[in-house]
């Protein structure tokens, strides 16, 4: 038998010899870089048994994007050969000999996504870890558009919408795409404003920041969302026994918003009211003691549905996520996720509190004009009636929470933001690990079949649910989340691809009278609805096909259809005016 197995393992040798690739860039190092692995295995028979299911026990497959990779070996002193098949492609190992750690660039190998190693052949083939492979993440590289597939007169539209609306008033905008582990676009659009101009994300904070937190810790095994949120903060706690995924999937029972921190807010109608008493002020200050106050009237605030009955989009909810996160780690939000997250992704223009972490007013985008005033119709105990700009727009993050909270205050540019969402692919970057693959699947996954457009905290494409944000071309598994402030990330791991999209469109004068939820002129432009971004980046995407005439006709369409937003009697200055004569404009200039 022995002299049978030997045979075997010579003939395969020499039958696989011819077709051998020798990689130029095998170097022995002297010991094994201290590294969170995407994928460890010890070979031979790295199930650690055999039976049956033969073919898969010297096979292991990990995810990379092209043109990048290093795998590391260990080999043992009792080696003395084997066969290495990179997808597919067998790898010359003589110049691997024995008891050595080895690195090699397979870079030249890679593929978008799954790739497989296989090692075969071990001799001695009865010994047990005689060579273990250690696989890094891989991370984000800078590309170009032409190698991304996304054709470029997809993005000359985009580009032209944007400036179009500009020139007639819209603020400022800025996109980064990321395609394949690459990021292939970067461009900024206004006044004063570059790449690398942080922006107010607003909601976005829900996702990466206390969502990212969580899903980290639940990956450490340090939380489990089905715990409940009374087991956490005790006797503190007297509104209701809801549990951590209630929080993340919005039906806590919470209501929407609670103003905390004006003293005049009536709690049963939800609007401040001079005559009413706030029994859950807590200040207005932000500090330490007033996010310590604040945590306990969220605590005592009454709910609004039973827990588990009703998906209710709620801030509060996710300002409760901010103290779980914080009671967890006993660190404060902003600290954690700097270590955790923005440290080891060497991530430099993302951060809550701008202004108090070396950032300038100058490195921001102004937000609103009118602080959270509205133009005089809105008022509240401490009320900014200044140009925000390097301070949280939301006034319960601001006021109540110091500017770090679950729900809102974190700002970036869209580079750092685009690198920062690629976490969701697979998990790690380089020799850090985030989440497990289960715990992205879990938090992306539906919540039921008829609340479709929600994961848990993260928005859905479903079945069309969101296209207004993520545009009517994307997959079911689209997920990705908006902010109120003009912001939207998308993350669409079909096609490995990432859009980071911020504007600033309600730093805007306010329309009056007031026209649904079109408040700020900024709200009328074609360059505020977010969604048109992925709309066109999905035409352009994967096709060979000339589309210039498809992108033309789509220009028509929305010169039309800008036209029946005009409000009756609407001024000439009116922004829907400015819109629809910005649409006009790009169709003259196109025919």
């Amino acid at each position: 038998m022995r002299k049978f197995l030997a045979a075997i393992i010579l003939i395969s040798s020499l039958f696989s010899a011819a077709s051998s690739v020798a990689l130029e860039k095998i170097t022995k190092l002297a010991s094994l870089p201290v590294a969170q692995w995407q994928k460890t295995a010890s070979f031979p028979d790295w199930l650690g048994h055999v039976d049956d299911t033969l073919a898969i026990n010297n096979t292991i497959s990990f995810n990379f994007w092209h043109a990048q990779g290093k795998i590391y070996l260990k080999t043992s002193e009792r080696l003395k050969s084997f066969d290495m098949f990179v997808n597919s492609t067998r790898i010359e190992t003589s110049e691997i000999k024995r008891a050595g750690i080895y690195e090699i660039d397979v870079s030249e190998l890679m593929l978008d996504g799954v790739n497989t190693i296989q090692i075969s052949n071990i001799n001695p083939e009865k010994d047990k870890n005689v060579i273990s492979v250690y696989v890094p993440y891989p991370v984000i590289l800078r590309g170009s558009l032409e190698e991304s597939g996304i054709r470029s007169e997809a993005l000359e539209l985009v580009s032209e919408i944007i400036d179009s609306d500009i020139a007639r008033g819209f603020p400022s905008a800025q996109l980064a795409i990321i395609r394949n582990g690459r990021l292939v676009y970067s461009k900024s659009w206004g006044k004063n404003i570059t790449t690398r101009t942080l922006y107010d994300l607003a909601s976005i904070s829900k996702m990466l920041g206390v969502n990212y937190a969580i899903q980290k810790l639940v990956s450490e095994k340090r939380l489990d969302i089905d715990a409940k949120v009374s087991d956490i903060f005790g006797r503190e706690m007297t509104n209701a026994q809801f549990t951590l995924r209630d929080l993340l999937c919005h039906r806590s029972g919470l209501p929407p918003e609670i103003y905390y921190h004006d003293m005049n807010y009536d709690i049963s109608k939800r609007k401040h009211d001079a005559k009413v008493s706030n029994p859950l002020y807590t200040g207005i200050d932000g500090s330490p003691e007033t996010r310590a106050k604040t945590l306990r009237a969220i605590l005592r605030t009454p709910l609004i549905n039973r827990p588990g009955a009703k998906v209710v989009y709620s801030d509060v909810g996710y300002m409760l996520l901010c103290f779980v996160v914080e009671k967890v780690t006993g660190q404060t939000l902003d600290t954690y996720m700097r270590e955790n997250f923005w440290q080891p992704l060497g991530l430099n223009r993302i951060t809550y509190n701008p202004l108090k972490n070396n950032f300038s007013r100058e490195d921001c985008a102004p937000t609103e004009i009118y602080g959270n005033t509205r133009d005089g119709n809105m008022t509240f105990t401490g009320i900014r009636n200044y140009v925000l700009q390097g301070e949280v727009h939301d006034y319960k993050a601001f006021h109540s929470m110091g500017g770090i909270s679950g729900h809102a205050g974190l700002f970036s540019n869209a580079e750092d933001l685009a690198i920062l969402a690629s976490l969701m692919f697979y998990g790690g970057y380089g020799e850090h690990k985030f989440f497990t693959r289960d715990v992205i699947d879990f938090f992306t996954a539906i919540q039921a079949l008829e609340i479709s457009n929600y994961a848990i905290g993260w928005w859905r494409e479903g079945d069309d649910k969101r296209a207004y944000y993520f545009g009517t071309q994307s997959r079911s598994s689209v997920f990705g989340h908006q902010g109120w402030t003009g912001t939207l990330i998308m993350i669409d791991p079909s096609r490995n691809l990432v859009i980071a999209y911020l504007t600033n469109k309600i730093n805007s004068p306010v329309v009056k009278p007031y026209t649904g939820k079109k408040i700020y002129a900024g709200n009328w432009f074609t360059a505020s609805t977010l969604g048109f971004v992925p709309q066109i980046i999905s035409i352009g995407m994967d096709s060979d096909k000339d589309i210039s005439e498809q992108l033309n006709a789509l220009v028509s369409d929305m010169a039309i259809d800008s036209m029946k937003l005009i409000p009756k009697n609407a001024a000439k200055n009116h922004p829907a005016n400015l819109n629809a004569e910005s649409k006009r404009a790009i169709l003259k200039k196109r025919f």
